[in-house]
């Protein structure tokens, strides 16, 4: 059996080997992600960075990504996708034409219930977007519309697995932990990959939404919250001063070195505690919003109760990617379902409070964005997990639905002011230019410069990818 250490010649000597140095070090929440994460060269040669900037299968047109999942199902037809014929059908059912689905609280005999929100179009593009989401609407000529998407489940945690993994189960890696699989980063002072949740707790997925799984354990998410300390357990005890944890850090270094290349869950762990060394000096930087103008902050919503939270996280996750972190996931949602976009009782209520949350911090990172001349190889993804139905659920809510709905791109070589696809007149079917979850996410990958086919894992005998065996590029998303 491999061990970290040689044989001990007595009780003490074994003591001192298998604790000396390592109790002082505050690292628990990096060793939970450790183990296996780099590969082990022959003794005595240098280990292999695992998160090593890696080149792309081709000229990438974005560079990073900021993943902003709106968690419940936002309404495709009160935001992106105006259906005039629901007014015309207000009161009925939906015609037999279209069919009638069961979704997960109906029966698909319900009643039309008709959109009240009004729609204009914007910009150069024509984009049309709802009054729900003034300041967006402002964005209309740098985003990519998708309103032909589908995905195949009802219910909110296989759907989120779905749209974060290509796959409804638990267990498969996460859109964030292939990317940084394949690309690596370019940043050795922070994660390559980070999530920040909505602070009243985490969607109904949970973890597993942003998960390594079968990749090595370096490639999963990092959770990271707003504050001085945006990662638990990452500071050196209060009582534990900076020169004492700087010699503590060296001494783990040599015991390390001493065992260095033979054993890759040590080397793993080593490289573990060299990111957390490094991030308690620069992840307090990268948080710290004081060094942002008023301005700035006042363009984000920092400076209001409703938009201070999501305009804070959406700030950060500028500055991460300003920094060099590859994936940053924030979600809109989380915890209640009074803070979901489920819109089971009261769409226009649900809407109203939701898009107020984040419609000035989207456009305001857009904007910025685009002014500091990162858009165009920054990708901005606004999805879900589903959309919702035309008819209604309790007179004025709606229900969950997979088979046609909206997600948008922008930046990253996306098609600003283009729409791609078609919903069917009452904005349930997908019709045209259809975007499976698989498609989704093979053309997020090929804006990284990344074939989805070639981007693979060798796992239990087969060679694994995000898309499994599925996935067309969306070309007329492409710029």
């Amino acid at each position: 059996m491999n061990t970290h250490f040689p044989h001990a010649a007595s009780r003490r000597e074994f003591l001192f080997r298998s604790g000396g140095g390592l109790g002082g070090i505050a690292l628990n929440y990096l060793l939970a992600r450790d183990a296996r994460g780099a590969e082990a060269g022959p003794r005595g040669a240098p280990v292999v960075n695992p998160l090593a900037a890696k080149k792309p299968h081709f000229e990438p047109k974005a560079k990073r990504v900021i993943f902003l999942f709106m968690v419940g199902g936002p309404s495709q037809m009160d935001l992106f996708d105006p259906k005039p014929a629901l007014a015309k059908w207000a009161g009925k059912p939906l015609p037999e034409s279209t069919g009638r689905p069961k979704s997960q609280f109906t029966t698909g005999q319900e009643v039309i219930l008709p959109s009240t929100r009004t729609f204009k179009k914007h910009g150069a593009s024509g984009a049309e977007v709802s009054d729900l989401m003034p300041h967006l609407a402002t964005c209309a000529d740098d985003i990519c519309f998708l309103r032909s998407c589908w995905c195949s489940n009802t219910v909110h945690a296989p759907a989120m697995y779905e749209l974060h993994s290509g796959r409804t189960l638990m267990g498969w890696p996460s859109l964030g932990s292939w990317v940084t699989y394949g690309l690596g980063s370019v940043n050795e002072n922070l994660p390559a990959y980070c999530v920040m949740p909505q602070p009243e707790g985490v969607p109904e997925g949970g973890a597993p939404c942003w998960s390594n799984a079968f990749l090595p354990p370096v490639y999963q998410g990092t959770l990271m919250r707003r504050g001085p300390n945006p990662i638990i357990n990452l500071q050196p005890p209060a009582d534990t001063g900076a020169e004492q944890n700087r010699r503590q850090f060296e001494l783990v270094q040599k015991l390390n070195a001493a065992q260095a290349g033979a054993d890759a869950e040590l080397n793993a762990r080593t490289a573990s505690y060299e990111l957390a060394f490094k991030m308690q000096r620069h992840a307090p930087d990268a948080v710290d919003l004081a060094k942002e103008t008023e301005a700035t902050k006042k363009a984000y919503g920092l400076d209001e109760k409703a938009t201070a939270d999501f305009g804070t996280r959406l700030l950060l996750a500028r500055r991460l990617v300003e920094r060099g972190v590859r994936f940053v996931t924030v979600y809109s949602g989380g915890g209640p379902i009074v803070t979901q976009w489920d819109a089971h009782d009261d769409v226009n209520a649900n809407h109203e409070k939701m898009c107020g949350h984040v419609d000035r911090p989207i456009a305001a990172l857009l904007k910025d964005l685009k002014q500091r001349g990162m858009l165009r190889d920054t990708l901005v993804v606004w999805c879900s997990e589903f959309g919702r139905t035309p008819n209604s659920q309790g007179g004025k809510g709606r229900d969950h639905n997979p088979l046609g709905y909206t997600m948008w791109l922008a930046g990253g070589g996306a098609k600003g002011g283009a729409t791609v696809g078609t919903t069917d007149e009452f904005g349930l079917n997908a019709v045209d230019d259809l975007i499976s979850v698989n498609d989704f996410h093979a053309t997020i990958l090929h804006l990284l410069g990344l074939d989805h086919e070639q981007l693979t894992y060798r796992h239990s005998g087969r060679d694994e990818r995000l898309t499994d065996v599925g996935g067309v590029v969306v070309d007329k998303a492409l710029a």
